[in-house]
């Protein structure tokens, strides 16, 4: 059962204080560890706050070995009322840079609190002394963490973010609006010049649409779990690829609602030049690609499949 922090003896507080200042020192080394690719400057400030959390450390480890020898009890700050719980750091990756900066925020303002109240209760004067130097210490790092959290993003954060959502969003998306809007052409034609009618039609469209999104929410799930590549979670990139191929194929898909087989067919095909065309401006917007190279590459593209589907229908 967890005690109250009044009940706590000096010798006590001292190793609570060293437990709680070498459990902060690991946080913010797991919290620079998982910036330091995408944000480096932001890891090197929790590194140097790591750092100083070490000399936290070991000028408590100092005194309480002056005072009370060399055998240190076991008080974690679950043994002890009043503390917020923290979910473990293993638990919570891969670690954003908004939860980074709340968590910080939290430990620092709970940490100082904690020495505040130390020093209060502390009756020796050198143990006095020494919390409540921390405590001014910690409000420094209070300050920071909380203009930390508050901070509008710099440019390098900026860049960053960018660079993930082109990953983890973008990529999967556009891979799946591009298969779905160009895979499923060829199906969807041949069964329109083949049956003329509409209600087969949409059937074949929709069933091919549907299987492309599925097939390929499921490629690019398990392609792979983004812990080296930095393409975020699996199970979110899969859902948008999917998601997107499925859409990409049902936009010309819809139009075989229309029961007249010949104004259907006219419709689709105004439908898929504008899916070519969204296509095309989003490599050319997000990948950097030319806009003439974008449109030759996606029209000529989805031209082949598109004559192949007319054809094999026709035949």
């Amino acid at each position: 059962m967890a005690r109250a922090f009044k009940s706590l003896s000096e010798r006590e507080i001292l190793a609570l204080a060293i437990s709680l200042e070498e459990e902060d020192a690991r946080i913010f080394d797991s919290f620079a560890d998982a910036l330091k690719a995408d944000y480096p400057s932001i890891a090197q400030q929790f590194e140097e706050l790591r750092v100083e959390e070490d000399g936290h450390r070991h000028r408590l480890l100092q005194l309480y070995r002056q005072r009370f020898g060399e055998h240190i009890p076991l008080i974690r700050r679950e043994d002890v009322k009043g503390f917020v719980y923290r979910k473990p750091i293993w638990l919570v990756r891969p670690l954003g840079l908004t939860a980074v900066r709340k968590e910080a925020a939290l430990i620092e303002l709970e940490t100082r609190r904690f020495y505040e109240r130390a020093a209060q209760q502390a009756t020796d004067a050198g143990v006095r002394l020494l919390l409540g130097d921390l405590a001014e210490e910690e409000r420094k790092h209070s300050d920071f963490a909380q203009a930390l959290e508050s901070a509008k993003p710099s440019d390098e954060e900026a860049a960053t973010r960018k660079r993930l959502f082109l990953l983890q969003v973008v990529q999967p998306g556009l891979a799946g609006l591009m298969d779905g809007s160009v895979s499923t052409l060829a199906p969807l034609f041949a069964a329109a010049f083949a049956t003329r009618d509409s209600t087969e039609t949409f059937r074949v469209g929709l069933a091919a649409s549907l299987g492309a999104g599925i097939s390929m929410g499921f490629a690019e799930a398990l392609s792979d779990d983004g812990s080296l590549t930095g393409r975020g979670r699996p199970l979110l990139r899969g859902l948008i690829c999917g998601l997107m191929t499925a859409l990409g194929g049902l936009g010309h898909t819809l139009p075989y609602l229309i029961s007249d087989y010949k104004t259907a067919t006219a419709v689709a095909i105004v439908v898929v030049l504008f899916e070519l065309g969204v296509i095309s401006w989003i490599r050319m917007r997000f990948m950097d690609t030319p806009i003439a190279s974008a449109v030759f590459q996606v029209m000529v593209g989805g031209l082949l499949v598109f004559l192949a589907g007319i054809l094999i229908g026709s035949s």
